[in-house]
């Protein structure tokens, strides 16, 4: 227990920081899980919003943020790596000449 004013200002305070801390941490990990799952544009850019903020706001490491930021940029990259072009047919247009 504080014994000091101060102490017990100090500890009052990180109390509420804590509880805030708690309240990102636990939506940027619902948001990642989500966005893991469902795999889809908007999911991924809301976690990835998320792990910005957190770091910004120095909840979660600046770094850690970006292995964050890593992880959903590859599950886009796989996204759009299934819808593979499909090759021209060789049905060009002759021109005349």
């Amino acid at each position: 227990m504080p014994v000091t004013k101060t102490a017990k200002r100090a500890l009052r305070g990180s109390k509420v920081k804590e509880s805030v801390n708690k309240l990102i941490i636990s939506k940027l990990e619902a948001a990642i899980r989500i966005a893991k799952k469902d795999k889809t544009t908007g999911k991924i850019t809301v976690a990835i919003s998320l792990a910005d903020r957190a770091a910004k706001k120095k909840v979660i490491h600046k770094n850690k943020a970006a292995r964050i930021k890593s992880q959903m940029a590859k599950l886009l990259v796989k996204k759009t790596e299934k819808k593979e072009i499909k090759p021209k047919s060789s049905k060009t247009p002759k021109k005349k000449s």
